[in-house]
């Protein structure tokens, strides 16, 4: 009664600030107390409270069975409080999970709505693999709850459950799937989450619901449900060449119509990886991605920059044509955005606008915010340049002079990279070496720019790279002697300590060209020569010195060494010998650059083997000896090798002392003996391993020989690396004569790809979804089944005594088995044998025909309905033939799941072109006349042909108008693409489209064909005309006048389709629109301008499209009252037409599905995207006269569509 509620908890939290730990911990003690009480109201308001400690970081893991108590609560209220608390502390390793399994079990099935919602999202939160492995079977019931609510929760649970237990996906994945067509939009969408969610690890399982899934997203209006399936489509996509064609309609309807830019983003992505070499879908993606960078949201921004990144790979001409677009990102206040526009320059540079590109981006590096992005700009921009082996540079003085400039960009980190691209050109290059020696002198000039602040600025590695160069290659520079006192000046000692190295050993490069040089020259005064090189010598003598302070090891060693052989020339000068020469063949010989892999790809020497031991192998040897602290240390005596009777003498005496331990384990009755079935082994096998958790691993240092096989190991894997290795040798010409310089490789080696070494990175092991890589469309095992909990049943029977049962039942499962097996085989002789006979009745019946001159009407028209009947059957098991043979075997339902998959993914006019040849042979086979009459034999092969002889030659009886058979006709193909305009250059045709799911919105499919010959057409831009009930929908912000740009250009004779939406307030009354292509002719000679005009007609009978409906719903509707008048109108048909063909116009031109016919009449239902029902009843008056009435929701709307049937029938 006084106990404090939630609210009092949380007002004494905020008025102690001050003792706020000595507050909660009398709280928490105020806790405990309540939880020991019987009220449960008490007990709820306890854990409540404990809730609110535990989200301010208070652990509450020690109440975990109070929880289960106000879990069990039979009020809602309490076991609300009981669940969350469960959700926020329980986990996989809380043991009071167990205490729970019953409790879940029962408030999921119980009737209460709300306590099976909580029970559902409880599970879901602290699921465990017993718990996944208990419940799975009670959750597979509840998805086929007549509550959808319970249904939808249920399914995502499964989910969970699914990561916990594997071993359930295989038996529940059959009623998960049925879920997908459930009438419940909210249990679909659950699906469909569920199973996007289980298609990330093996997307393959799923290729078969890919029907399933188009049908929902060609119909669904939920945005986020079409995103879930748009995103599987992506992933299902590359597995099926033909599903990406499948999708380009139906993606490109979403794209133009759809408002929100989440599944907009979706589509493109989709687009992108189900048909990326489809180019109009990739110029609307590319269109569609240009909307979003130029929108204002950043987030918008950088989707489309990531999106058109992946574009970039298959179309880089496609989006080149935005450069300015993306350049104009780079100067974005988002750095994300920035770096990503980054991305996509290096992917859109070519060597036209590579110059221009670089000069951008060095004006960026000037202005950059940030070291950060400040670096990545001047990585990007050698990395744009060096791509491809230099590839786009044709000017290498100009990249030389790039990398100079980019030494000047303060606070840098990559002067390492700016050193070795400096390296590698003036190497690989030799047209540009001079200029690069050059530029590199003027370097070491201007080093105390470079040389400030060297722990701060990397820039200083540049010095690495200039120091080398003018010293490999002092021919080439105009004042040697600058260079060398360039070298000697005392801010080099602040330098790193492997530059300083490098400067030392460039010196006494420097001087012996010097020294070289001046021998060699033949001048008179030859004291002022002498004058020279000693106060060359003097100089270097007083400034080397100062290198051996350094603190680097390297530096005072070559410094040293070089101070010494500069002491020691004078001498050798002073005897007359001719010690310049010598000193410069020290550093003769040109140094070319050697390939990453070439030391990998060294051939091994002829009887070189990496794996023999140098020494003799140690012994192994598994004696047990006693640690004393005598063995503990090396002795340095040498012991004597024990001789082969000393080791068998250890091991018998090893094996008495075993077989005498046995004896006392026997004996003793306290200790515990193995089963019988245990098997005997020696020495340390013996022994059984557990294995142990530990919260810390245990490090074990392997022993030498374990290092020697993981070192083979990885040997042999490099080995058949190099087997899979491409050449990537081809380097494309250049414009400018330009030679570089290749990298050196062992003789015989090719030079190839990256080797990638280690552990894979697909490896993940933490991936909850690896477990789920399971292949469902394998028939399931007769052990496959969902476990289902039981007590165990205690038998007083011994282990031989249930051997010996388990022995029984496996063998009647085999005689089951055979059995089965042996039924099949007699159904399938039955069954032949059945066919035999039906042949031997055919042949009898043809028999009879022959001999009989004159047979009854109805005989005649018995035996052609079976013939024909008989030819379709077995032209229907020929094309089923065929689709099996491709499949792999599987069982039933899985087999018609197949079937239903491979038909959907045919050509869509596949199965019509069969029926019609078979409907032709037919035909033809009717008209063929004999010429005379032949008297019947008893040759069994020519039994057929007299039949059909005598049918045909017989006159025909008169046969009432009741009798008549409709013979099957050739199927007319009837156009949907209605003529738009045409001149002598480009002709256009039209099909208007319309999607359910929108109530206001039409697309017009127009075909745009070149017939100009050879010439091209381009700049194409289609206009039309708004009205007040129709408008074109134009890009966001473009005026209501603007036309739109054709995404395509048209080569000769080549046909392309455009789509193109409008929106409408009205469908009573057809409309038509006026409208203009203005288009460009492309001759050799130049590009003239061209107008066509044309009216874009919208009849009423474009805005319905093709419903189902079944005979009880449509009866009921003509009943129901909600039709207006039914309106009747007389339509004669030509001599050439008839009432088939006249039914099958009215089915595909007005999109109109046949609900019901009868002889002579057929009833058709439509509906539009207003959803206005639309009934019709085609009725045969006469031979010549069909009779059309119709109902609707809308009297206007039928009057129209009425005079459209008068004129298209």
């Amino acid at each position: 009664m006084f106990e404090k509620s939630l609210h009092d908890l949380v007002r004494g939290i905020r008025n102690n600030k001050q003792n706020e730990a000595r507050y909660i911990a009398g709280c928490i003690d105020e806790i405990k107390s309540e939880l020991r009480q019987e009220s449960k109201g008490v007990k709820a308001t306890a854990v409540a409270k404990l809730i609110y400690l535990q989200m301010i970081g208070y652990d509450i893991s020690w109440a975990a069975f109070n929880i289960v108590e106000v879990m069990s609560s039979q009020k809602f209220t309490h076991k609300r409080i009981g669940y969350l608390a469960a959700t926020q502390c329980f986990h996989d390793e809380t043991d009071v999970l167990m205490l729970t399994t019953n409790m879940i079990k029962k408030d999921m099935s119980s009737h209460n709505l709300y306590d099976a919602g909580t029970a559902l999202t409880g599970l879901s939160c602290f699921v465990s693999n017993d718990l996944a492995r208990d419940l799975a079977n009670d959750l597979m019931a509840l998805l086929a709850s007549i509550r959808p609510y319970v249904k939808k929760k249920a399914i995502l649970v499964m989910y969970k459950v699914f990561l916990k237990f594997p071993d359930s996906l295989r038996p529940a994945f059959p009623r998960l799937k049925e879920r997908l067509e459930d009438a419940d939009p909210g249990v679909q969408s659950a699906a469909v989450n569920v199973i996007c969610e289980l298609a990330r690890k093996n997307p393959k399982n799923y290729l078969a619901l890919a029907p399933i899934f188009f049908k929902l997203m060609t119909a669904s209006t939920n945005n986020w449900m079409l995103i879930k399936i748009i995103k599987l489509f992506a992933a299902l996509a590359p597995l099926e060449p033909r599903l990406g064609k499948k999708l380009i309609e139906p993606l490109t309807n979403l794209i133009h119509s759809t408002s929100a830019m989440s599944l907009l983003y979706e589509c493109v992505n989709t687009m992108i990886s189900a048909v990326p070499t489809h180019v109009p879908s990739m110029q609307l993606c590319v269109t569609k991605l240009r909307v979003m960078i130029e929108d204002p949201d950043q987030n918008l921004k950088y989707l489309g920059l990531l999106a058109l990144g992946k574009i970039l790979k298959h179309h880089p001409k496609a989006v080149q044509a935005h450069k300015e677009l993306v350049m104009g990102c780079l100067e974005d206040r988002d750095e994300s955005i920035r770096l990503r526009s980054l991305d996509l320059i290096y992917g859109m540079v070519n060597r036209k606008n590579l110059v221009e590109i670089i000069k951008k981006l060095m004006l960026h590096v000037d202005s950059a915010e940030g070291s950060a992005y400040r670096d990545e700009l001047v990585s990007k921009i050698m990395e744009i340049c060096a791509q491809s082996n230099y590839q786009n540079v044709v000017n290498f003085e100009w990249y030389i002079s790039i990398l100079v400039d980019l030494t000047h960009v303060e606070g840098t980190n990559h002067g390492k990279m700016i050193a070795d691209q400096l390296l590698d050109v003036a190497i690989r290059v030799r047209a540009v070496r001079s200029f690069a020696v050059k530029q590199m002198a003027r370097v070491l000039e201007n080093m105390h720019v470079l040389a400030q602040k060297t722990q701060q600025n990397g820039v200083c590695e540049v010095l690495y790279a200039a120091a080398w160069i003018s010293g490999e290659f002092p021919s080439l520079l105009d004042d040697v002697e600058t260079t060398l006192e360039a070298l000697l000046v005392p801010r080099a000692l602040a330098l790193p300590g492997h530059i300083q190295s490098i400067f030392v050993q460039n010196i006494i490069k420097l001087y012996a060209y010097l020294f070289k040089t001046k021998e060699e020259e033949e001048d008179d005064d030859e004291d002022e020569e002498r004058e020279d090189d000693d106060r060359i010598l003097k100089l270097l003598l007083e400034k080397l010195p100062l290198f051996l302070n350094s603190p680097d090891l390297e530096v005072q060693e070559r410094a040293s060494c070089v101070l010494q052989i500069l002491k020691y020339m004078p001498k050798m000068k002073e005897k007359g010998a001719e010690v310049a020469e010598e000193l410069a063949e020290l550093f003769e010989g040109e140094l070319n650059p050697v390939a990453p892999k070439a030391q990998k790809k060294v051939p091994l020497p002829e009887g070189l083997d990496l794996d023999k031991w140098i020494n003799d192998q140690p012994s192994e040897s598994s004696d047990e000896e006693d640690f004393s602290m005598e063995t503990a240390f090396i002795s340095q005596e040498k012991k004597k090798p024990k001789t082969r009777e000393e080791i068998e003498e250890q091991e018998e005496e090893y094996e008495k002392k075993r077989e005498a331990r046995r004896q006392s384990q026997l004996n003793n009755p306290h200790y515990l003996q193995a089963s019988s079935k245990q098997v005997k082994s020696d020495g340390v096998d013996r022994i059984p391993v557990a294995s142990l958790k530990l919260d810390v691993p245990l490090k074990i240092e392997t022993d030498f020989k374990i290092e020697k096989k993981s070192k083979k190991k990885k040997r042999r894997k490099g080995g058949r690396r190099k087997n899979e290795e491409s050449s990537d040798d081809d380097i494309p010409r250049r414009s400018q004569r330009v030679d570089i310089t290749t990298e050196e490789m062992p003789e015989g080696a090719v030079a190839s790809d990256g080797e990638r070494g280690g552990r894979d990175d697909d490896d993940d092991t933490a991936d909850p979804h690896r477990a789920l890589d399971i292949d469902l469309e394998k028939p399931l095992e007769a052990d496959e089944v969902l476990p289902v909990r039981k007590h165990r049943v205690v038998t007083s029977k011994t282990l031989e005594e249930v051997e010996e049962e388990q022995r029984k039942a496996k063998k009647e499962r085999r005689k089951t088995k055979e059995k089965e097996k042996e039924k099949k085989r007699k159904h399938k002789k039955h069954r032949k044998h059945k066919e035999k006979e039906e042949e031997k009745e055919e042949e009898e019946e043809e028999v009879e025909v022959a001999e009989v001159a004159v047979e009854p009407v109805k005989e005649e028209e018995d035996a052609r309905e079976k013939s024909e009947s008989k030819k379709k059957r077995k032209g229907k098991q020929k094309v089923e033939e065929k689709v099996v043979e491709v499949k792999p075997v599987a069982t039933k339902p899985e087999q018609h799941a197949l079937d239903d998959y491979e038909f959907w993914l045919s050509k869509p006019n596949e199965a019509e072109t069969e029926k019609a040849e078979v409907e032709k042979v037919v035909v033809a086979e009717k008209e063929e006349k004999p010429k005379k009459q032949k008297t019947p034999k008893k040759v069994k092969g020519e039994k057929k042909k007299k039949k059909k002889e005598k049918e045909e030659e017989q006159p025909p009886p008169a046969i009432s108008d009741e009798q008549k058979i409709e013979e099957p006709e050739e199927v007319e193909i009837i156009p949907t693409y209605l003529p738009l305009a045409s001149d002598e250059n480009v002709d256009l045709t039209y099909e208007l489209r319309v999607n359910p799911s929108i109530n206001n919105q039409v697309v017009a499919s127009v075909i745009f064909k070149n017939l100009s010959g050879e010439n091209q057409l381009i700049n194409m831009e289609f206009n039309v005309l708004d009205s007040l009930n129709t408008k074109m929908i134009r890009p966001i912000g473009s005026p209501s006048h603007d036309g739109i740009q054709v995404p395509f250009q048209l080569p000769p004779g080549i046909a392309n389709e455009a789509q193109f939406a409008f929106m409408v307030d009205g469908i009573q009354m057809p409309q038509k629109l006026r409208g203009t292509l203005t288009y460009m002719i492309k001759r050799s000679d130049g590009a003239t301008s061209e107008k066509l005009d044309f009216k874009l007609s919208f009849p009423c009978s474009g805005f319905i499209y093709s419903a189902t409906c079944d005979g009880k719903e449509f009866s009921e509707l003509l009943s129901g009252g909600k039709l207006c008048e039914a309106q009747t109108l007389k339509i004669k048909l030509t001599k050439s037409s008839s009432f088939a063909h006249a039914l099958r116009r009215a089915c595909t031109l007005f999109k109109l599905s046949v609900i019901e016919r009868v002889e002579g009449s057929a009833s058709l239902y439509g509906r539009t995207i207003q959803k206005h029902h639309v009934c019709v009843l085609v009725k045969m008056v006469d031979d010549s006269e069909v009779s059309v009435s119709g109902k609707c929701s809308d009297s206007m709307l039928i009057s129209q569509l009425l005079n459209e049937f008068k004129t298209e029938l």
